[in-house]
């Protein structure tokens, strides 16, 4: 019931809801007032939620720092990779499809291949709501074994539906005497979050975050001041994100 939830209320997070939702209003309504109002307040959302610069300084200040390899002083039992970056539902069905988040998964490869984790735990099932697919572990664990790293270091757990139930699975999976040794990989935007339910459940995790929607900070024209429909999905992620922050706190995840 709480993932059918999620995926109903990251729907409504989209900007683009309220700003239609006002621009319908203002077609319905009677009163000329009222009409005009809801005019302008769905047309200042727009230019608002559409505007690159303000949309990625949000984000940069939710997103969590990225980890330079060279401040990485000790090598990791576990490296705790999250899924929630293929799209299982393409066809043919013959090969892995990522969306903007390959970079947990290209970043755990370099962090083995550097010697800084000595194994992987991939942690993610299916990820849709009505219907059945292959556990995203399983497309992110054949990715990896393809780029030379061996199975025998690659543990897959697929029953996860959110962030919580990660976190409560990988830790029923990991040694108490190695759970501190743990280096958790997932988006930048989503770190703060999974952080959070790791620690709940007793893991305390050093981060490694990827992933990035940001960019850096520009001045230009293009960036103050034309509108770009990415802004509007950047806001989107950051809705979905705060509002899972609230929910998880409200049911004791976090």
């Amino acid at each position: 019931m709480f993932f059918i939830l999620s995926k109903v209320l990251g729907f409504l997070t989209n900007p683009l809801i309220f700003i239609f939702g006002f621009l319908i209003a203002s077609v319905w309504v009677k009163k000329a007032h009222l009409k005009k109002r809801f005019f302008w307040i769905a047309f200042s959302l727009l230019l608002f939620f559409s505007n690159d610069f303000i949309a990625n300084e949000a984000m940069r200040a939710w997103e969590t720092d990225a980890t330079p390899y060279a401040s990485i002083n000790k090598v990791y039992d576990w490296g705790i990779v999250l899924t929630g970056v293929t799209l299982n539902d393409r066809e043919p069905a013959d090969r892995v499809y990522f969306h903007h988040g390959a970079d947990r998964v290209t970043h755990t490869i370099q962090l083995y291949k550097k010697g800084m984790i000595k194994k992987i735990i991939i942690s993610g099932g299916v990820g849709r709501v009505l219907t059945a697919g292959r556990p995203e572990a399983d497309e992110l664990a054949s990715v990896m074994i393809m780029a030379g790293i061996p199975e025998c270091d690659i543990v897959i757990e697929r029953e996860s539906d959110n962030t919580h139930e990660n976190a409560a699975n990988v830790k029923k999976m990991i040694p108490d005497e190695t759970g501190e040794h743990c280096l958790l990989i997932t988006s930048a935007f989503h770190m703060r979050r999974a952080g959070a339910c790791f620690r709940k459940v007793g893991l305390d995790t050093d981060c490694f975050s990827s992933d990035f929607y940001t960019h850096p900070r520009q001045f230009t024209p293009d960036v103050l001041l034309i509108p770009r429909a990415d802004a509007i999905n950047l806001w989107q992620k950051l809705f979905k994100e705060w509002l899972g922050m609230v929910a998880y706190k409200f049911v004791g995840y976090i």
